[in-house]
Protein backbone atom coordinates (compact mmCIF):
# COMPACT_ATOMS: atom_id res chain seq x y z
CA UNK A 1 0.00 0.00 0.00
CA UNK A 2 1.31 3.58 -0.73
CA UNK A 3 0.30 6.63 0.88
CA UNK A 4 0.12 9.79 -0.67
CA UNK A 5 1.66 12.91 1.55
CA UNK A 6 -0.63 16.68 1.63
CA UNK A 7 0.61 19.85 2.22
CA UNK A 8 -1.20 22.83 2.10
CA UNK A 9 -0.53 25.85 0.55
CA UNK A 10 -0.20 27.69 3.76
CA UNK A 11 2.44 25.44 5.20
CA UNK A 12 4.11 25.17 2.09
CA UNK A 13 4.79 29.02 2.43
CA UNK A 14 5.56 28.57 6.06
CA UNK A 15 8.07 26.20 4.95
CA UNK A 16 9.72 28.55 2.61
CA UNK A 17 10.03 31.37 4.79
CA UNK A 18 11.91 29.29 7.68
CA UNK A 19 14.46 28.15 4.60
CA UNK A 20 14.75 31.65 3.60
CA UNK A 21 17.47 34.33 4.82
CA UNK A 22 16.16 36.35 7.50
CA UNK A 23 15.72 39.68 5.41
CA UNK A 24 13.74 37.97 2.54
CA UNK A 25 10.02 39.45 1.60
CA UNK A 26 7.21 38.27 3.36
CA UNK A 27 5.28 36.37 0.71
CA UNK A 28 2.97 38.55 -0.99
CA UNK A 29 0.45 37.58 -4.01
CA UNK A 30 0.59 38.52 -7.31
CA UNK A 31 -2.21 38.82 -9.20
CA UNK A 32 -1.07 40.01 -13.25
CA UNK A 33 2.36 39.77 -14.06
CA UNK A 34 4.00 39.87 -17.35
CA UNK A 35 6.26 41.77 -20.11
CA UNK A 36 5.46 43.60 -23.17
CA UNK A 37 6.95 45.94 -25.84
CA UNK A 38 6.13 50.05 -26.00
CA UNK A 39 7.13 52.44 -29.50
CA UNK A 40 9.89 52.13 -31.33
CA UNK A 41 10.25 52.19 -34.54
CA UNK A 42 9.79 49.87 -37.77
CA UNK A 43 12.87 49.23 -41.18
CA UNK A 44 10.57 48.84 -44.00
CA UNK A 45 11.53 46.09 -46.37
CA UNK A 46 12.77 47.70 -49.83
CA UNK A 47 11.84 45.09 -52.18
CA UNK A 48 9.74 41.75 -51.82
CA UNK A 49 10.97 39.10 -49.58
CA UNK A 50 12.07 35.82 -50.99
CA UNK A 51 12.64 33.24 -48.68
CA UNK A 52 14.63 31.03 -50.98
CA UNK A 53 17.08 33.76 -51.48
CA UNK A 54 16.72 36.38 -48.16
CA UNK A 55 18.16 39.61 -48.47
CA UNK A 56 17.99 42.15 -46.36
CA UNK A 57 16.94 44.30 -48.23
CA UNK A 58 13.30 42.66 -48.83
CA UNK A 59 13.29 41.88 -44.64
CA UNK A 60 12.03 44.40 -41.53
CA UNK A 61 13.35 45.45 -38.60
CA UNK A 62 12.04 46.23 -35.66
CA UNK A 63 13.58 48.15 -32.97
CA UNK A 64 14.27 51.69 -30.37
CA UNK A 65 11.55 50.14 -28.00
CA UNK A 66 11.16 50.19 -24.52
CA UNK A 67 10.43 46.39 -22.84
CA UNK A 68 8.08 47.18 -19.47
CA UNK A 69 8.13 43.80 -16.83
CA UNK A 70 5.45 43.79 -14.73
CA UNK A 71 3.62 42.64 -11.05
CA UNK A 72 0.57 44.01 -9.64
CA UNK A 73 0.24 42.74 -6.40
CA UNK A 74 -3.31 41.74 -4.58
CA UNK A 75 -5.48 45.12 -3.10
CA UNK A 76 -2.99 47.28 -5.47
CA UNK A 77 -2.97 51.12 -4.76
CA UNK A 78 -4.09 53.05 -7.49
CA UNK A 79 -1.19 54.09 -8.75
CA UNK A 80 1.84 52.43 -10.32
CA UNK A 81 5.63 53.03 -9.85
CA UNK A 82 7.40 53.21 -12.94
CA UNK A 83 10.84 52.46 -12.71
CA UNK A 84 13.46 53.96 -15.20
CA UNK A 85 17.32 52.98 -14.58
CA UNK A 86 20.54 55.06 -15.73
CA UNK A 87 23.30 54.97 -17.81
CA UNK A 88 24.71 51.53 -18.14
CA UNK A 89 22.42 49.83 -16.54
CA UNK A 90 19.03 48.15 -16.88
CA UNK A 91 16.30 46.80 -14.57
CA UNK A 92 18.58 44.92 -11.93
CA UNK A 93 19.17 48.61 -10.66
CA UNK A 94 15.72 48.55 -8.88
CA UNK A 95 15.55 44.36 -8.30
CA UNK A 96 17.67 42.39 -6.28
CA UNK A 97 20.87 44.48 -4.78
CA UNK A 98 24.26 43.53 -4.97
CA UNK A 99 24.59 41.55 -1.24
CA UNK A 100 21.07 40.08 -2.33
CA UNK A 101 18.92 41.81 -0.45
CA UNK A 102 15.43 43.00 -1.42
CA UNK A 103 15.45 45.85 -3.91
CA UNK A 104 13.01 49.14 -4.50
CA UNK A 105 10.83 46.38 -7.06
CA UNK A 106 10.06 43.86 -3.56
CA UNK A 107 10.12 46.77 -0.83
CA UNK A 108 7.19 48.58 -3.34
CA UNK A 109 5.43 45.62 -4.10
CA UNK A 110 5.17 44.25 -0.59
CA UNK A 111 4.22 48.03 0.17
CA UNK A 112 1.09 47.35 -2.42
CA UNK A 113 2.37 48.97 -5.18
CA UNK A 114 1.96 48.04 -8.97
CA UNK A 115 5.41 48.01 -10.12
CA UNK A 116 6.60 48.29 -13.01
CA UNK A 117 10.22 47.82 -14.88
CA UNK A 118 11.69 49.58 -17.94
CA UNK A 119 14.13 49.10 -20.18
CA UNK A 120 14.89 51.54 -21.84
CA UNK A 121 15.40 51.64 -25.54
CA UNK A 122 18.56 49.96 -26.82
CA UNK A 123 19.71 48.65 -23.80
CA UNK A 124 19.47 45.15 -22.21
CA UNK A 125 16.32 43.34 -23.20
CA UNK A 126 15.12 46.52 -25.23
CA UNK A 127 18.48 45.81 -27.11
CA UNK A 128 17.30 45.98 -31.03
CA UNK A 129 17.84 49.14 -32.53
CA UNK A 130 17.62 50.59 -35.67
CA UNK A 131 21.00 52.17 -36.09
CA UNK A 132 24.11 50.26 -36.06
CA UNK A 133 26.93 50.73 -33.53
CA UNK A 134 29.92 48.97 -32.46
CA UNK A 135 30.22 47.72 -28.76
CA UNK A 136 33.95 47.89 -27.41
CA UNK A 137 35.35 45.92 -24.48
CA UNK A 138 37.11 49.20 -22.75
CA UNK A 139 38.00 48.48 -19.07
CA UNK A 140 36.57 51.38 -17.48
CA UNK A 141 34.86 49.66 -13.77
CA UNK A 142 37.15 51.87 -11.69
CA UNK A 143 36.11 55.39 -13.14
CA UNK A 144 32.53 54.40 -12.68
CA UNK A 145 33.68 53.59 -8.64
CA UNK A 146 34.79 56.84 -8.28
CA UNK A 147 32.14 58.94 -10.72
CA UNK A 148 29.13 56.66 -8.80
CA UNK A 149 30.61 58.22 -5.81
CA UNK A 150 31.20 54.91 -3.86
CA UNK A 151 34.74 55.86 -3.09
CA UNK A 152 38.19 56.36 -4.97
CA UNK A 153 39.81 53.22 -6.56
CA UNK A 154 40.48 51.19 -4.23
CA UNK A 155 39.06 52.73 -1.36
CA UNK A 156 35.01 53.07 -0.34
CA UNK A 157 34.77 56.41 0.98
CA UNK A 158 34.35 56.17 5.00
CA UNK A 159 31.37 55.10 6.33
CA UNK A 160 29.61 54.04 2.66
CA UNK A 161 26.30 52.33 2.66
CA UNK A 162 27.72 50.32 -0.21
CA UNK A 163 28.06 46.83 0.69
CA UNK A 164 32.07 46.65 0.71
CA UNK A 165 32.56 42.91 0.20
CA UNK A 166 34.27 41.30 -2.75
CA UNK A 167 31.27 39.11 -4.22
CA UNK A 168 28.83 42.32 -3.63
CA UNK A 169 31.17 44.71 -5.89
CA UNK A 170 31.23 41.84 -8.54
CA UNK A 171 27.52 41.59 -8.68
CA UNK A 172 27.70 45.35 -9.51
CA UNK A 173 30.17 45.38 -11.60
CA UNK A 174 28.40 42.96 -13.66
CA UNK A 175 24.94 44.43 -13.84
CA UNK A 176 26.69 47.33 -15.87
CA UNK A 177 25.50 46.64 -19.57
CA UNK A 178 26.44 48.71 -22.87
CA UNK A 179 23.75 50.38 -25.27
CA UNK A 180 23.41 48.42 -27.94
CA UNK A 181 23.03 51.85 -29.96
CA UNK A 182 23.56 55.70 -29.29
CA UNK A 183 21.45 57.54 -26.49
CA UNK A 184 18.73 59.23 -28.18
CA UNK A 185 16.60 61.45 -25.90
CA UNK A 186 13.31 61.54 -28.17
CA UNK A 187 13.57 57.79 -29.27
CA UNK A 188 13.51 57.04 -25.69
CA UNK A 189 11.06 59.42 -24.24
CA UNK A 190 8.65 58.39 -26.77
CA UNK A 191 9.10 54.68 -26.40
CA UNK A 192 8.32 55.54 -22.90
CA UNK A 193 4.99 57.90 -23.42
CA UNK A 194 3.65 54.94 -25.41
CA UNK A 195 4.34 52.33 -22.81
CA UNK A 196 2.60 54.75 -20.33
CA UNK A 197 -0.48 54.99 -22.65
CA UNK A 198 -0.78 50.99 -22.28
CA UNK A 199 -0.38 51.13 -18.58
CA UNK A 200 -2.89 54.29 -17.87
CA UNK A 201 -1.58 56.92 -15.09
CA UNK A 202 1.24 56.35 -12.75
CA UNK A 203 4.40 57.62 -10.92
CA UNK A 204 7.75 57.41 -12.89
CA UNK A 205 10.33 56.73 -10.91
CA UNK A 206 14.06 57.58 -12.80
CA UNK A 207 17.36 57.67 -11.54
CA UNK A 208 20.92 59.62 -13.56
CA UNK A 209 20.62 59.55 -17.10
CA UNK A 210 17.47 58.18 -16.80
CA UNK A 211 16.14 61.89 -15.34
CA UNK A 212 16.15 63.08 -18.14
CA UNK A 213 13.84 60.98 -20.14
CA UNK A 214 11.68 61.57 -17.18
CA UNK A 215 11.66 65.35 -17.79
CA UNK A 216 10.70 64.28 -21.30
CA UNK A 217 8.10 62.37 -20.49
CA UNK A 218 6.88 64.81 -17.60
CA UNK A 219 6.27 67.57 -20.42
CA UNK A 220 4.29 65.23 -23.06
CA UNK A 221 2.77 62.66 -21.37
CA UNK A 222 -0.70 62.83 -19.42
CA UNK A 223 0.10 60.18 -17.51
CA UNK A 224 2.45 61.75 -14.99
CA UNK A 225 1.18 61.76 -11.70
CA UNK A 226 4.15 62.92 -10.22
CA UNK A 227 7.65 62.49 -10.80
CA UNK A 228 10.19 61.00 -8.68
CA UNK A 229 14.43 61.56 -9.60
CA UNK A 230 16.93 59.49 -7.81
CA UNK A 231 20.36 61.83 -8.54
CA UNK A 232 20.36 63.59 -11.92
CA UNK A 233 23.26 64.72 -12.98
CA UNK A 234 22.62 66.69 -15.84
CA UNK A 235 20.03 68.15 -18.36
CA UNK A 236 17.72 69.99 -16.60
CA UNK A 237 15.15 71.48 -18.65
CA UNK A 238 14.33 75.15 -18.16
CA UNK A 239 11.77 77.84 -20.17
CA UNK A 240 13.86 80.12 -23.09
CA UNK A 241 14.73 83.14 -21.56
CA UNK A 242 15.35 81.85 -17.54
CA UNK A 243 17.99 79.51 -18.30
CA UNK A 244 20.76 79.82 -15.30
CA UNK A 245 24.47 80.36 -15.72
CA UNK A 246 25.78 76.91 -16.58
CA UNK A 247 28.01 75.69 -13.57
CA UNK A 248 32.01 74.87 -14.26
CA UNK A 249 33.59 72.21 -12.07
CA UNK A 250 36.19 69.71 -12.61
CA UNK A 251 34.64 66.73 -13.26
CA UNK A 252 35.18 64.46 -16.72
CA UNK A 253 31.74 65.47 -18.28
CA UNK A 254 32.41 69.73 -18.56
CA UNK A 255 29.86 72.75 -17.40
CA UNK A 256 26.91 71.69 -16.30
CA UNK A 257 24.21 73.01 -19.13
CA UNK A 258 20.56 73.95 -18.72
CA UNK A 259 18.63 72.33 -21.27
CA UNK A 260 16.86 74.89 -22.66
CA UNK A 261 12.46 73.89 -23.45
CA UNK A 262 9.58 76.23 -25.27
CA UNK A 263 7.54 77.80 -21.82
CA UNK A 264 4.76 75.64 -22.92
CA UNK A 265 6.64 72.32 -22.26
CA UNK A 266 7.86 73.55 -19.13
CA UNK A 267 4.82 74.59 -17.82
CA UNK A 268 3.82 71.01 -18.57
CA UNK A 269 6.42 70.24 -15.28
CA UNK A 270 3.64 72.26 -13.18
CA UNK A 271 1.07 69.93 -13.06
CA UNK A 272 1.72 67.29 -10.75
CA UNK A 273 4.49 67.26 -8.20
CA UNK A 274 8.04 66.65 -8.60
CA UNK A 275 11.18 65.15 -5.64
CA UNK A 276 14.47 64.98 -6.37
CA UNK A 277 17.14 63.08 -4.33
CA UNK A 278 20.60 62.96 -3.51
CA UNK A 279 22.96 60.84 -1.24
CA UNK A 280 25.92 61.45 0.40
CA UNK A 281 29.13 62.35 -0.24
CA UNK A 282 28.39 65.70 -2.57
CA UNK A 283 30.33 68.73 -0.60
CA UNK A 284 28.75 72.04 0.01
CA UNK A 285 31.49 73.85 -1.75
CA UNK A 286 33.14 72.97 -4.64
CA UNK A 287 36.48 70.66 -4.54
CA UNK A 288 39.78 69.44 -6.53
CA UNK A 289 37.80 65.66 -6.59
CA UNK A 290 36.95 65.81 -10.03
CA UNK A 291 33.77 63.02 -9.06
CA UNK A 292 32.29 64.90 -6.40
CA UNK A 293 32.87 68.35 -8.10
CA UNK A 294 30.27 67.00 -10.91
CA UNK A 295 28.14 66.09 -8.44
CA UNK A 296 28.72 69.44 -6.61
CA UNK A 297 27.52 71.36 -9.60
CA UNK A 298 24.49 68.56 -10.31
CA UNK A 299 22.99 69.88 -7.22
CA UNK A 300 23.24 72.99 -7.72
CA UNK A 301 21.21 73.19 -10.85
CA UNK A 302 18.66 70.62 -9.08
CA UNK A 303 18.37 73.63 -7.07
CA UNK A 304 17.75 76.03 -9.70
CA UNK A 305 15.45 73.73 -11.58
CA UNK A 306 13.56 73.62 -8.35
CA UNK A 307 13.48 76.80 -7.71
CA UNK A 308 12.10 77.58 -10.99
CA UNK A 309 9.20 74.90 -11.37
CA UNK A 310 8.31 76.63 -8.45
CA UNK A 311 7.99 80.25 -9.37
CA UNK A 312 5.49 79.18 -11.88
CA UNK A 313 3.64 77.37 -9.59
CA UNK A 314 4.47 74.07 -9.49
CA UNK A 315 5.43 71.37 -6.75
CA UNK A 316 9.56 70.37 -6.45
CA UNK A 317 11.27 69.64 -3.84
CA UNK A 318 15.70 69.22 -3.71
CA UNK A 319 16.26 66.69 -0.86
CA UNK A 320 19.48 65.86 0.24
CA UNK A 321 19.54 62.49 2.47
CA UNK A 322 22.26 63.43 4.81
CA UNK A 323 20.01 66.25 5.71
CA UNK A 324 17.88 64.28 6.98
CA UNK A 325 19.82 62.08 8.91
CA UNK A 326 20.66 59.53 6.21
CA UNK A 327 24.40 58.85 5.52
CA UNK A 328 26.52 57.23 3.46
CA UNK A 329 24.59 57.10 0.42
CA UNK A 330 26.21 56.96 -3.34
CA UNK A 331 24.87 57.20 -6.36
CA UNK A 332 23.01 53.90 -5.82
CA UNK A 333 21.25 54.96 -2.74
CA UNK A 334 18.54 52.87 -3.59
CA UNK A 335 20.22 49.10 -3.67
CA UNK A 336 22.78 50.00 -0.50
CA UNK A 337 22.94 48.57 3.21
CA UNK A 338 20.04 51.34 4.13
CA UNK A 339 17.61 51.02 1.03
CA UNK A 340 14.59 50.44 3.35
CA UNK A 341 15.55 53.60 5.09
CA UNK A 342 15.28 55.64 1.95
CA UNK A 343 12.96 54.12 0.60
CA UNK A 344 10.46 54.92 3.32
CA UNK A 345 11.46 58.19 2.64
CA UNK A 346 9.77 58.35 -0.54
CA UNK A 347 6.85 56.00 1.25
CA UNK A 348 6.01 59.07 3.31
CA UNK A 349 6.36 61.56 0.18
CA UNK A 350 3.81 59.83 -1.66
CA UNK A 351 1.69 59.66 1.13
CA UNK A 352 1.53 63.46 1.50
CA UNK A 353 1.02 64.25 -1.81
CA UNK A 354 -2.16 61.08 -1.37
CA UNK A 355 -0.51 59.14 -4.11
CA UNK A 356 -0.79 55.66 -1.93
CA UNK A 357 -4.21 55.66 -1.81
CA UNK A 358 -6.17 52.90 -3.10
CA UNK A 359 -9.51 52.77 -4.66
CA UNK A 360 -12.53 51.86 -3.11
CA UNK A 361 -13.80 48.31 -2.79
Amino acid sequence: MSYVRTTTLASALAALVALSPAWAMKPITIIDQGVFAAGGSVIAAKEAFDPYHPKAEGQTLHGDHALIHYQIPQNPRTYPLVFLHGFGQHTRTWDTTPDGRDGFRNIFLGDGYPVYLVNQPRRADAGRATVSHTINATPDEQFWFGQFRMGLWPKFYEGSAFPQDEASLDQFFRQITPDTAPFDLAVNAKAIEAAFDKMGAGVFVTHSQGCSVGWEVGMHSDKIKALVAYEPGMGFPFPEGEAPQEIANSGFFGANKPYLVSQEDFAQLTRYPIVIYYGDFIPKEATDNPYQDFWHAAVQMAHAFADCINRHGGDAQVVELPDLGIKGNSHFLFAEKNNEQVAQVLQDWLHEHHLDERDAQ
